[in-house]
């Protein structure tokens, strides 16, 4: 009975790994054709500001990202939608280029330290000439300014 239940278990895992080739073929497929897996090593990121806005039913939230060579500013801009009033966080950090990989940690907020750095592992994606910035944990998407006000 023992023999059986480890011959069962061997022809599924032999399965199991056979559908997971194919699918990760098919992931790759769908990667490539909306434009996931680009080559985007050469673009310049450097004095490059991106901008996020997120829309709740209480606030509106506008973050920006700017680049400048190695340094990166992080700014976190709340409106109040019943008061009209704003407020900001400023955070300052690095960040380090991985091919179309970005890394931004900014540990500084208003030139004082803080204790947990913000952190963003963004990828750098291009469609139609609109540099993009995709959050790979939340999914948000940074637009490029200097793309979004040429329109």
């Amino acid at each position: 009975m023992k023999k059986l239940f480890i011959g069962i278990l061997f022809l599924g895992a032999l399965s199991l790994k056979a559908q997971y080739g194919s699918m990760n073929e098919i992931l790759t497929i769908l990667e490539e054709k909306k434009g996931i897996n680009q080559h985007l090593e050469n673009e310049s990121v450097d004095n490059k500001k991106f901008v996020l806005i997120k829309d709740a039913e209480d606030h509106t939230e506008r973050d920006f990202i700017i680049i400048k060579g190695k340094n990166a500013t992080y700014v976190e801009v709340f409106d109040d939608k019943a008061t009209g009033e704003s407020s900001s966080n400023v955070f300052t950090g690095d960040i380090i280029r991985k091919k179309n990989i970005i890394s931004l940690r900014a540990n500084m907020l208003e030139n004082k330290k803080v204790p947990i750095p913000v952190t963003k592992t963004l990828l750098l994606t291009k469609q139609k000439d609109i540099l993009y910035l995709i959050d790979v944990n939340t999914k948000d998407r940074w637009i490029d300014e200097a793309s979004y006000s040429k329109k």
